[in-house]
């Protein structure tokens, strides 16, 4: 039987949500079209200043408004807390859904505890934005597809254990149970941290290919901009020392510091250097360690295990590329 049963599920849709509200108009009036319904919509303001939180409200939203931009993830957490439907999509301000999207991710069967569809994006529809996460033994993620061709490699449903927060369904007892969102990680990478806890308490999800959302991309900020290449940056290193004290450093080392290339490459040297420094400064978040820390170390394997089967089969990126010439993979 699918997460859909005779008695209707319950499910909301939280959306984080600062400033570009002609965004968040069109993400509103797209759910509408939804073939089966959300049963309540709540937009978290980050200290919105262009009025993004009155037309939620105008447009039947309920609003929870933050007095200033908290991040991503305490938007999220906060979000969460008002709800009480067994199930929560959570949905960036820039994507919209295919009228099924809701219908085909509460079909999938098995005992899920979340669902990620295919993303594409938007000014390409032939084109992934985004599939589901995966981590390698660096703590540098990747978020499956971006950037490739839509092609019959990502139309396989699998299981995952890290569902990109762009556009996913998570059973609300989950966050429960595994806890809410790290704060410390504002935005970026969040997700894959939660992902990580989720690995380790031995919760899985699914990839629902058919359940399709278009992702306009940093939107907000921007892919390259400054503070998104500080924030992605200084994560890395949080991940690092969260999960990774009894890993090998090599890999590490490798793969932070070929990120920190190509983030050269874009004019973002300085942006990363900070961030690395904002990493290392922050309180020592406690790591994993004992059988734990083995625990981590055979998620993160089968994980980079992944990445390289599937970057094999539809074209390696020069990045993950000379990552596994110098972890010899």
């Amino acid at each position: 039987m699918g997460l859909e049963s005779q008695t209707k599920v319950c499910a909301t849709a939280v959306i984080p949500s600062w400033n570009r509200r002609g965004l968040l108009v069109t993400l509103l009036e797209n759910l509408k079209g939804q073939t089966t319904g959300f049963d309540e919509v709540i937009v978290v303001d980050n200290g919105s200043t262009d009025g993004s939180a009155e037309v939620a409200e105008e447009m039947g939203a309920r609003v929870v408004r933050l007095p200033t931009n908290l991040g991503f993830a305490a938007a999220v957490n906060r979000g969460i807390a008002e709800t009480r439907c067994e199930w929560v999509a959570i949905l960036n301000n820039d994507v919209t859904l295919e009228p099924d999207w809701l219908e085909r991710i509460l079909a999938v069967g098995g005992d899920a505890e979340f669902a990620a569809g295919k993303i594409l994006s938007a000014g390409d529809s032939n084109v992934i934005d985004g599939t589901f996460d995966l981590v390698a033994r660096s703590g540098c993620a990747w978020r499956c597809g971006s950037g490739k061709a839509d092609s019959p490699v990502w139309n396989r449903a699998r299981k995952i254990f890290m569902a990109p927060m762009t556009a996913a369904l998570f059973r609300r007892g989950l966050f429960e149970e595994i806890g809410g969102l790290d704060e410390q990680f504002g935005s970026y990478l969040e997700d894959v941290d939660f992902g990580m806890r989720c690995a380790l308490a031995g919760r899985g999800g699914v990839y629902v290919p058919e359940a399709v959302a278009h992702h306009l991309g940093s939107a907000t900020s921007g892919r390259w901009h400054s503070d998104t290449v500080r924030l992605i940056a200084r994560n890395q290193v949080l991940l690092a020392r969260k999960y990774l004290g009894g890993s090998a450093w090599w890999p590490v080392v490798a793969g932070q510091l070929l990120w920190g290339l190509v983030a050269c490459r874009h004019g973002r040297g300085l942006s990363y250097l900070r961030g690395k420094l904002q990493g290392l400064r922050l309180p020592l978040l406690p790591f994993v360690q004992g059988e734990r820390s083995q625990t981590v170390n055979a998620v993160l394997e089968d994980s980079e295990r992944h990445i390289f089967e599937l970057e094999s089969e539809t074209g390696m990126d020069r990045y993950w590329r000379v990552y596994f010439w110098l972890s010899r993979r």
